[in-house]
C-alpha cells in the first residue's frame, strides 16, 4: 500500500521528532568548567564518537582530558543534559501509524552509545524495545560508522531496505539533513521545532 502521493516510507529522526532535546544544555553545563564554547578538537571528538570510530571508554578518557576540572560522573551528566522526556503523544501517534500498517517505518538517529544507553534506562527497558519495535529497523549513526548529513548514510538504509527515494519520506529537524535526502530524491519534511510536532505527518501523507 503507499498513501495518495506515494509515499510508501518513512524514515524518522529521533532527537527533537520522538525525544525532547535541550541542545544548549550541555555547552551550559561545560561553562561550569571554564568551557564558553566547543573547542574543535571536542567537535572532532563527538562527531567520531556518534559515528562509533572509538569506544565509549576512549571517549569519556579523551573528554576527561579536554575537561579536567570535572569529575567523570560531572561529564557523562554534562553530555546527557541534551536529553529530555518524549512526550506520551508522539509515541501514542506512532503505535497508531503502526497498526495501520500502510509504511514501512524507520529511524536514523546521529547519536552515541552514552546516550541511547541514558534513553533506555529514562524510558525503562521494556518501553524502549517497544518504541523500537514499532520500526522495520532501527538505525543508530554509531552502529553504522556513518552520520548524517553524509549522503552515504541515507544511500545505505535507501540499498538495505530496498527502498525508492521517491517512494520515501525523510522526517529531521535540521535542515542540512533534509537538503541531503532532497539530493538523492528523498522527499523530505523539514520539522521546525517549537512549530510543528510528528503528530501533524498525516498532512504530509
Amino acid at each position: 500500500m503507499s498513501s495518495s502521493n506515494g509515499i510508501r516510507n518513512i524514515i524518522f529522526d529521533f532527537g527533537d521528532i520522538f525525544i525532547n532535546l535541550d541542545k544548549p544544555a550541555t555547552l551550559e553545563e561545560l561553562k561550569n568548567f571554564g568551557f564558553n564554547k566547543p573547542t574543535p578538537e571536542m567537535q572532532t571528538l563527538a562527531q567520531n564518537y556518534e559515528k562509533g570510530l572509538i569506544s565509549t571508554s576512549v571517549f569519556e578518557e579523551r573528554l576527561g582530558r579536554l575537561i579536567p576540572k570535572a569529575s567523570s560522573k560531572q561529564i557523562k551528566d554534562a553530555w546527557n543534559a541534551i536529553l529530555k522526556d518524549i512526550p506520551p503523544h508522539r509515541t501514542a501517534f506512532l503505535q497508531e501509524l503502526r497498526a495501520q500498517n500502510k509504511y514501512r517505518l524507520f529511524l536514523l538517529s546521529n547519536t552515541n552509545e552514552l546516550h541511547i544507553q541514558w534513553v533506555q534506562q529514562d524510558m525503562g527497558d521494556e518501553a524502549y524495545q517497544d518504541f523500537k519495535q514499532q520500526f522495520d529497523h532501527f538505525y543508530l549513526s554509531y552502529e553504522m560508522g556513518m552520520r548524517k548529513p553524509d549522503a552515504e548514510i541515507y544511500q545505505k538504509v535507501l540499498a538495505e531496505q530496498g527502498l525508492l527515494p521517491e517512494e520515501t519520506l525523510f522526517i529531521d529537524d535540521t535542515e542540512e539533513n533534509t537538503v541531503t535526502a532532497a539530493r538523492l530524491g528523498i522527499r523530505t519534511w523539514h520539522l521546525q521545532v517549537g512549530k510543528e510536532d510528528i503528530i501533524e505527518l498525516p498532512k504530509f501523507l
